[in-house]
C-alpha cells in the first residue's frame, strides 16, 4: 500500500472504518470511524465477531472514552433499497468519517473496496483482525446496531430481531412468511422482494 504518506507523521491520525449490517434483511447498515490515541492504549481490540457480547460492551465504552475521535454513521433502509447495499454502506462510511471531530490523515477501510472520501483512503482485507483502529470501529458499529435491533424487537414483536439481528436465519424467514414484512425490512433483498411479489 503506497500512498506517498509519511506514516511516522500520520500514525496517530489514521482512522479505522468498518461496517455492520450488510447481510441482514432489515434495519440500517451501521458504520463507525475511529482514530485511536497512541497515548491511551486499549487492550483486547479484535474483530467484533470474535469477542463475546460482554467484552464488546466493555470495549464500546472504553473506545468512546479513550479514542482521539470517533463517529458512528448509518444508512437507512430506504437508502439501502434506493442505492443498493454496497453504495449505502459507502454512504454510511462517508458520514462516519465526515463526522469525526479530528480530520484523519488517512482512512483504512475494512474490506477490498473504498468509498470516495475527503481524505486519502486504502482498503485492508480482514482489517478488523489486523488494524486496531478498524477493530475499534467494528466494535462501535456492532454494539450500536445490536442495541438498535433489540429496541426494534420491542417495536416489531414476533420476528426475533433481538436474537438474529435481522440476518436471514430460519426463524426470521419463518416469521417473515407468517407475519409479512415490517416497515424496516429491505424491499430490495430477495426473500423480502419475493414475499411482496406473492402478496
Amino acid at each position: 500500500m503506497q500512498l506517498g504518506l509519511d506514516f511516522s507523521l500520520v500514525e496517530e491520525l489514521v482512522a479505522g472504518v468498518d461496517e455492520v449490517g450488510r447481510g441482514p434483511l432489515c434495519g440500517p447498515v451501521v458504520t463507525a470511524a475511529v482514530i485511536l490515541d497512541p497515548a491511551r492504549p486499549i487492550l483486547g481490540l479484535n474483530d467484533s465477531k470474535k469477542l463475546s457480547e460482554a467484552r464488546r460492551e466493555r470495549l464500546f465504552d472504553e473506545i468512546r472514552e479513550k479514542a482521539l475521535a470517533w463517529c458512528i454513521g448509518r444508512a437507512e433502509v430506504e437508502e439501502i433499497d434506493r442505492l443498493n447495499i454496497l453504495q449505502a454502506t459507502f454512504l454510511a462510511m462517508q458520514r462516519a468519517v465526515a463526522g469525526l471531530a479530528v480530520r484523519p490523515s488517512l482512512a483504512l477501510i475494512d474490506g477490498n473496496r473504498c468509498p470516495v472520501l475527503e481524505v486519502p483512503a486504502a482498503p485492508v482485507v480482514q482489517g478488523d483482525g489486523r488494524v486496531p483502529a478498524i477493530a475499534a470501529a467494528s466494535i462501535l458499529a456492532k454494539v450500536s446496531r445490536d442495541r438498535e435491533m433489540a429496541a426494534l424487537d420491542a417495536l416489531y414483536p414476533g420476528y426475533g430481531m433481538a436474537g438474529h439481528k435481522g440476518y436471514p436465519t430460519p426463524a426470521h424467514l419463518e416469521a417473515l412468511r407468517r407475519l409479512g414484512p415490517t416497515p424496516i425490512h429491505r424491499r430490495s433483498f430477495a426473500p423480502v422482494r419475493a414475499l411482496l411479489a406473492d402478496a
